[in-house]
């Protein structure tokens, strides 16, 4: 059964790697299933075994970045990190994982879901600071639409600032500010 998981486990890895290649190279709406399992060296009746279209192996690859991203960044607020330490964590991740951030934003209707489900995710983590004049929803929407913003500008300048300054741009820019108008502080949420 281990055996079979790790089997499992390395198709879908490779599926995921063909895409975002050919998502890269020509756009998703271009990549067909064919030349996904081409590129993956896996046989076409295999890629059915695991996914009904390229549809769902995308989410698959945009569900492993959201657990993965919420899981950093929640791992920085227990040890009383600073905003600007997120930041970089977030800038890290990115440059890590760069060719993926970069097919998951090409994609239209991939990066309105990554909107949508990253706001979500804020709005469930986070609380309202009492007395805001700003809905919790309009701020996360927010905050999420401007780090997309930051992160697709970086990419697209093939990342001219080390990711220390770029954590601290988000700090200032985004992060900060917000929190201040909308959110509760950092570790209040659960008092």
């Amino acid at each position: 059964m281990d055996t079979q998981d790790r089997r499992v486990k390395r198709t879908q890895h490779l599926l995921a790697k063909a895409l975002i290649a050919l998502t890269l190279e020509k756009g998703f709406d271009a990549v067909t299933i064919r030349d996904i399992t081409d590129r993956a060296d896996i046989g076409y009746a295999t890629f059915f075994r695991h996914y009904k279209d390229k549809h769902e192996l995308l989410k698959d690859v945009l569900d492993v970045v959201l657990i993965e991203l919420v899981n950093l960044l929640r791992s920085s607020y227990p040890a009383g990190n600073s905003n600007s330490t997120t930041g970089v964590l977030l800038f890290r991740y990115v440059q890590e994982h760069n060719e993926v951030v970069r097919a998951l934003l090409g994609t239209h209707n991939l990066r309105q879901q990554l909107l949508k489900a990253a706001t979500n995710t804020t709005i469930s983590e986070t609380g309202p600071r009492p007395g805001s004049v700003v809905p919790l929803e309009i701020a996360s929407n927010h905050i999420v639409a401007s780090s997309i913003a930051l992160i697709e500008w970086w990419l697209d300048h093939n990342m001219p600032y080390p990711i220390e300054l770029m954590g601290n741009i988000y700090e200032e820019l985004i992060e900060r500010p917000t929190s201040e108008a909308a959110f509760l502080a950092k570790g209040q949420q659960s008092q």
